[in-house]
């Protein structure tokens, strides 16, 4: 439980990043240098990096775990009908579908974070200005108490009440750039837990079904670099040249983040399906 606890704070953590990326489009139109805020950006990027390279090998073991007491009670005989193996594998089933509330949760806490990440962001990148290097302007910050004071005093409680005004305005961005976000961020959350579970489906190749997940991830980015990443890199720009209100940048955030939380919660409906599918490729090609 505790390997499954460790591999659902991790998934948060990524999700929540992830979901921050939104406020440094704001943060950089608000400052006029949103190269720089994208570039600090990647400084907070490298901890889900490093969540990912723990979480990943964490998730495989868990299922790893499961298909090796199944094989070892079935003794040899076929897995999938011992029913030791079947209450394994609704186990994993759970278990998976934990780690993806955990991406919720982590993506509804990221998005509640939005408003004091922009402010954070726009401090961090005129303090970026002023010294110049990353590494001098983190040492900085821990060992100045005065800016870790000032730091504090940018962190507020999340707020729902800080986005009213977001969803109140008339939609001013694409309604098939959200619909896209949200069927990618599916597609994204659960494709590689369900090329995991696919592999308990048919253990014989699960290595073949977990590599399978590679070609899921990559629609997947295919779908967000053509269509989301271009979209909302449009938006910002036409608001740093002053074709567009701020505000569109701020209700573009809101709702990419809306979006990406419904788009967690739609990965809980693909996740068996898309293993379904998964298997059903693997045992095509072996």
């Amino acid at each position: 439980m505790s390997r499954l606890l460790l591999v659902a704070v991790l998934t948060a953590v990524i999700h929540m990043i992830n979901t921050l990326i939104y406020s440094v489009r704001l943060a950089g139109v608000r400052t006029k240098r949103l190269a720089t805020a994208l570039s600090l950006f990647q400084v907070i990027f490298l901890v889900a990096s490093t969540a990912n390279l723990i979480q990943a090998p964490l998730m495989s073991a868990i299922v790893e775990h499961a298909i090796n007491a199944g094989l070892a009670h079935a003794g040899g005989g076929n897995v999938l009908d011992d029913p030791y193996y079947r209450a394994q594998l609704a186990r994993l089933n759970a278990d998976i579908r934990l780690v993806i509330l955990a991406a919720t949760a982590g993506t509804l806490l990221g998005g509640l974070l939005i408003p004091t990440f922009v402010r954070l962001f726009t401090r961090g990148i005129f303090l970026l200005e002023e010294i110049g290097s990353v590494p001098r302007m983190i040492l900085r910050v821990f060992l100045s108490p005065r800016y870790l004071a000032a730091i504090a005093r940018q962190v507020e409680l999340p707020s729902i009440g800080r986005f009213r005004d977001a969803l109140r305005r008339p939609l001013a961005i694409p309604v098939n750039f959200l619909v896209a976000n949200v069927l990618i961020t599916g597609i994204w959350t659960t494709g590689v837990l369900s090329a995991l579970y696919a592999g308990a489906l048919i253990p014989q190749y699960r290595s073949t079904a977990t590599l399978t997940s590679g070609i899921v991830n990559g629609v997947a980015a295919v779908l967000a670099a053509t269509v989301v990443d271009p979209t909302a890199a449009m938006i910002t720009d036409q608001a740093m040249r002053g074709a567009r209100p701020e505000e569109d940048v701020k209700q573009m955030a809101v709702y990419l983040a809306l979006t990406r939380l419904a788009g967690t919660l739609l990965a809980q409906l693909f996740f068996v399906p898309g293993a379904l599918i998964i298997r059903f490729v693997a045992e095509l090609i072996t």
